[in-house]
């Protein structure tokens, strides 16, 4: 275990994974699935949250309900790698809503993208805004889904 990892224990992680899996359950609801009293859990929810274990809670939205069909995933290498110029693309990605997830890799590409847009034009339009007019980026190699077998955002404690 990383040294930086907060300590849990066996109610944590029941908690954990209940919530991973529906965080809609009022505090008896969650108290009751993992086996202790109400003031307990909700002290304990507490706790994860204040350190940082329990980042958010979200609301899983079906893409196609909302018109967000296209899901893109996306290569990025950059012509200089130094720090300062992969924070400067960081930060330019990090304010596109159609980027849902950022990660510097390696080897190969600097970093790899998940974007989810309407069609093909919006892409086409985030392309351009994002790779095209910035003058870092050297190389743009882009996956579209054709069909999504598993989506998962839990993370087994």
């Amino acid at each position: 275990m990383p040294s930086d990892a907060y300590p849990l224990d066996e109610i944590d992680r029941r908690i954990l994974n209940a919530l991973q899996v529906d965080a809609s359950h009022t505090n008896a609801e969650l108290a009751a699935l993992v086996h202790v009293s109400p003031p307990t859990c909700l002290r304990r929810v507490k706790q994860l949250m204040d350190n940082g274990v329990i980042e958010r809670q979200v609301a899983l939205v079906t893409p196609e309900q909302v018109g967000a069909r296209l899901t893109a995933i996306v290569e990025i290498t950059l012509d200089v790698q130094a720090a300062d110029r992969m924070e400067e693309f960081e930060h330019v990605v990090a304010l596109e809503a159609a980027v849902l997830q950022c990660y510097r890799v390696a080897p190969g590409p600097d970093f790899v993208l998940v974007v989810q847009v309407a069609d093909m034009p919006a892409y086409h339009a985030l392309a351009h805004r994002l790779f095209t007019t910035h003058s870092n980026v050297r190389n743009v190699k882009a996956y579209f889904s054709t069909f999504r077998s598993k989506f998962e955002t839990r993370i087994i404690v």
